[in-house]
């Protein structure tokens, strides 16, 4: 009886330590006017991001550069940039402003993760190039951006920016 009692054990002790997957629905959600969903992307697009936020942090623009590839991207105050010559002058005229003004400059990366759209039949679909990196910054000032990436081949092709003032009223208390 012991005996069967140890292989028991021992059994579903190597059930217990078998590989599980991470989830079983490998994509969800859905990109209005196509038939694609949303599947999580990869650590490595998250690491050129990083790469893309320390150059930016520390001012290094040719590194900066070396990661933006000819695309669109969107600035919070409107202005539109689309290569790494026009981006890097943008956000150092931003910088120099803020000098200016005694401002404080910088940030605090909250996260960053990276997802993929599903593929698609309809060859019109350009969000299947790369991946996407939503990140999420407060900055000195308190502001709070919201910033989407589209990375592909270690280049960014494509990114928004939004910024949200903070000083909203706390919530009321709950009775």
């Amino acid at each position: 009886m012991k005996n069967y009692i140890l292989l028991f054990s021992l059994i579903g002790l190597f059930i217990s330590c078998a590989d599980t997957k991470p989830c079983d629905v490998p994509t969800n959600g859905f990109i209005d006017g196509s038939d694609q969903t949303i599947m999580m992307g990869s650590q490595e697009t998250v690491e050129v991001f990083k790469k893309i936020d320390a150059a930016w942090a520390s001012r290094d623009y040719e590194t900066l550069k070396a990661h933006i590839g000819n695309g669109t991207f969107y600035h919070d105050d409107g202005t539109v940039s689309n290569n790494g010559d026009s981006f890097v002058a943008k956000i150092e005229s931003s910088y120099q402003s803020s000098l200016e003004k005694e401002e404080e400059w910088g940030w605090t990366t909250n996260f960053a993760f990276s997802v993929k759209p599903s593929a698609s039949d309809d060859p019109k679909q350009t969000n299947t190039n790369g991946e996407w990196v939503n990140a999420r910054f407060t900055g000195a000032d308190g502001a709070v951006y919201e910033e989407w990436y589209q990375i592909d081949d270690n280049k960014l092709i494509w990114w928004s920016s939004a910024k949200r003032e903070t000083g909203f009223p706390p919530p009321p208390p709950v009775e």
